[in-house]
């Protein structure tokens, strides 16, 4: 048995190809003893609720003062490579000969490089003084995105000296992430950090970025699921069925063509007094762009009949303190209303709304330039330096666009059939 329950394995000779083979049992752990170094070891943890992939940490076993002890090598594999934590451990049994207590060693160590070195730019550091930086610039909710995946996805590397962080440890961490968390969460991972290192490169923080020019981890299919009028009219009806704010959540989707979370954040004074228009702000705005959005009849009407609560400035909450949470399960539920009304559909997003709504008033015969404008996308047609001059909000084109969209939407919950090439785009 090796200490503390881990069962000990025979000894091997470590090698790159055989520690990516070593597996330990579901809730147990292993120690792999290399058999050219004395006490070295891999100790391999198998997957646990909180570390679904297991944990594989570098590890020492010695003794002195008579006592067994062990100490770990940081940071676990594989952002730590066999041949780096080989030296590190060899370069302990060497302080060991000469009377030295590794462990006390470090310690020391670690106080000493503190004292010397107090503002040592570590990652943890990079990433706070990139939020720093950035707030005021980008959204907060974007600032408080990064801040998190990285610190969550590369936790390992956080304590590290971010002039230390290579290239191939960059590659062996995104890796770990793709195989633990996904492929769209490492490719998360790498922009983040890819940014969050070049941000500091162009302010001569560091001279290196690591993350540049690394390809991305996984290849992701962009969704291209359009609802047809038809399906967007069954959803209605079945929104219209469902309890509580989710149901008004989901027909003003349909109806603005707007984001989920603007929707879900909605705010009594975003809308106008006479219900006509919302406008987003930019603190909530994907693009930091500022976005008036037409109200049509059906969308007055539901916001009308919203109830509102006092000193509480958000539309739909039901604890009045915080927006509503928890549309996995309504969407859940609402698919399970749409079969129980006849209408099953094949596999479908919130998000797939604003895709169908500019689709359908593309071929109502609306120009391109107005369905970018309701969808708030800074490019699109008109970009580049026809950008900067032209200024045209086209709202009057909007407004008739969404009219015409929420006429299709109630006309198909009604069960009538589409007629997008009828409508007239003249004011």
């Amino acid at each position: 048995m090796g200490e503390e329950g881990g069962t000990a394995m025979p000894k091997m000779k470590l090698t790159d190809a055989a520690v990516q083979r070593l597996k330990a049992p579901p809730g147990g752990r292993v120690d792999y003893f290399d058999a050219t170094l004395p006490g070295f070891a891999l100790r391999v943890a198998g997957p646990t609720p909180s570390t679904p992939e297991g944990r594989r940490t570098w590890t020492l076993f010695y003794r002195f003062g008579g006592t067994q002890k062990r100490i770990s090598l940081a940071p676990p594999y594989p952002v730590l490579g066999l041949a780096e934590a080989r030296r590190q451990a060899g370069d302990m049994l060497a302080r060991l000969a000469e009377g030295h207590d590794p462990a006390a060693a470090r310690v020391q160590e670690r106080i000493e490089a503190k004292a010397a070195a107090p503002d040592r730019l570590t990652f943890a550091r990079l990433i706070e003084a990139w939020r720093q930086a950035r707030e005021g610039e980008r959204r907060p909710r974007y600032v408080a995105e990064v801040v998190r995946c990285l610190r969550q996805t590369l936790a390992p590397m956080l304590d590290l000296d971010a002039s230390n962080i290579t290239a191939g440890g960059a590659v062996l961490a995104l890796d770990r992430i793709k195989r633990e968390s996904g492929g769209t969460t490492a490719n998360r991972a790498l922009s983040y950090a890819r940014g969050c290192y070049g941000w500091a490169v162009k302010r001569r923080m560091l001279v290196v970025n690591p993350f540049a020019g690394i390809e991305r981890p996984a290849r992701e299919t962009p969704r291209e699921r359009t609802l047809s009028v038809a399906e967007c009219g069954a959803i209605w009806r079945a929104a219209e069925t469902m309890r509580g704010p989710f149901g008004s959540i989901v027909r003003l989707l349909l109806l603005t063509l707007a984001r989920r979370d603007e929707i879900v954040g909605l705010q009594w004074p975003e809308i106008a007094a006479d219900f006509a228009t919302w406008t987003l702000p930019a603190s909530r705005a994907k693009n930091a762009r500022a976005h008036v959005v037409h109200l049509s009849a059906a969308a007055r009407e539901i916001l009308e009949t919203t109830p509102r609560f006092h000193r509480c400035p958000l539309v739909f909450t039901t604890n009045q303190r915080t927006p509503v949470a928890g549309f996995s399960k309504f969407k859940a539920a609402l698919d399970r209303e749409l079969a129980v009304q006849g209408t099953p559909l094949d596999p479908w997003t919130l998000h797939d709304f604003r895709r169908s709504g500019v689709t359908w008033l593309a071929g109502a015969g609306f120009p391109p330039h107005v369905c970018d404008k309701l969808l708030n996308h800074v490019g699109g047609t008109i970009s580049g330096v026809a950008a900067v001059y032209q200024r045209n909000q086209f709202l009057p084109e909007r407004a008739r666009a969404l009219d015409a969209w929420a006429a299709a939407i109630l006309a198909a919950a009604e069960g009538k059939a589409e007629t997008p090439n009828v409508i007239a785009l003249r004011g």
